[in-house]
């Protein structure tokens, strides 16, 4: 059994797991590390990925999947874009990009234009859950333009090295079809714990008083919303900074008007980063976040024992 060569481009938390997952199967996985971390770097060596060049990887890839900040994400297609078409292919068979980011079909259908007429088939794909590991996979959700025939197939075909990939396909599917679908699913998920987020400390800021009100009454009227905070809000602190872009990104997504209600979380997320960095384990907000958090624990947990 032969098995491809891909390129997985950058080795951050969710593109390491992925690229763990495809090496244990077999693969021989690239990435490029110019201008990366140690702390990125060291993620990539335990992922057993082999840090190239650009035109290297593009010389030998068949597959690149690009997972990356969405703000990263265009000015990296073009990069390989231009590595592409500069280098003498050593690879076999078909060659292909995947855009796995967190981008509105908007910033996805300008990634695929760089490839029209270059040979090299695009896919659409959005993951939605988080890195791999031994028991759980994200899902790929994927699409593609009907009209390149077999790509899509071709990426599902992926998942025999350990990949989780479900394709759109149906009904006016096409490229920005997976991207809608991060879009919308993130917007609720990471929606619904920004508005969380900021109704909290809105409530710390009027009162300490008034935010244990808050608390009191959401474990007696909305307990499930209770719960979830517990869970998604410190989750959600050390990623703030990432899911900024993101948020703007669906806003992009949603349009003028209602998309200002994500214009105003990717502020929020703003807030919460510069409060990450403003001390050793972190600022005001980070103090009345976990308190808030550690307070409902408590409450949760003694309301059971008395069950």
């Amino acid at each position: 059994m032969s098995f491809p060569t891909l390129a997985v481009v950058s080795a951050g938390a969710m593109g390491s797991a992925v690229a763990r997952r495809l090496t244990t199967a077999g693969c021989t996985v690239l990435t490029n590390l110019d201008g990366r971390s140690p702390a990125t770097r060291e993620r990539a060596r335990a992922a057993g990925m082999q840090d190239v060049p650009l035109p290297e990887l593009a010389a030998r890839a068949d597959w690149v999947l690009s997972i990356l900040p969405p703000s990263e994400a265009y000015a990296f297609a073009q990069s390989y874009h231009d590595a592409h078409s500069a280098a003498a292919r050593t690879g076999a068979g078909r060659v292909a990009f995947a855009d796995c980011n967190a981008v509105s079909p908007q910033t996805v259908k300008r990634i695929a234009g760089l490839f029209a007429g270059t040979g090299i088939s695009f896919v659409d794909a959005g993951i939605i859950g988080g890195p791999p590991k031994d028991g759980y996979d994200p899902v790929f959700y994927a699409s593609a333009d009907p009209a390149d025939v077999g790509v899509l197939d071709s990426f599902v075909g992926l998942g025999k090295y350990g990949l989780r990939i479900s394709p759109l396909k149906g009904e006016g599917a096409g490229v920005g079809d997976a991207s809608a679908l991060k879009m919308s699913y993130a917007g609720i998920t990471k929606g619904i714990t920004g508005i969380c987020t900021a109704m909290i400390l809105a409530a710390h800021a009027s009162s300490p008083t008034t935010a244990k009100a808050l608390l009191y009454e959401l474990y007696a009227s909305q307990l499930p919303i209770l719960q979830r905070i517990t869970k998604a809000v410190p989750d959600m602190l050390p990623k703030a900074y990432r899911w900024v872009g993101e948020m703007e990104e669906i806003s992009a997504f949603v349009g003028s008007g209602e998309g200002d209600i994500h214009r105003g979380v990717a502020r929020l997320y703003e807030r919460i980063e510069r409060s990450m960095k403003e001390e050793e384990g972190g600022g005001e907000d980070i103090k009345v976040l976990e308190d808030f958090v550690q307070d409902a624990k408590g409450l949760i947990d003694s309301k059971k024992d008395q069950k």
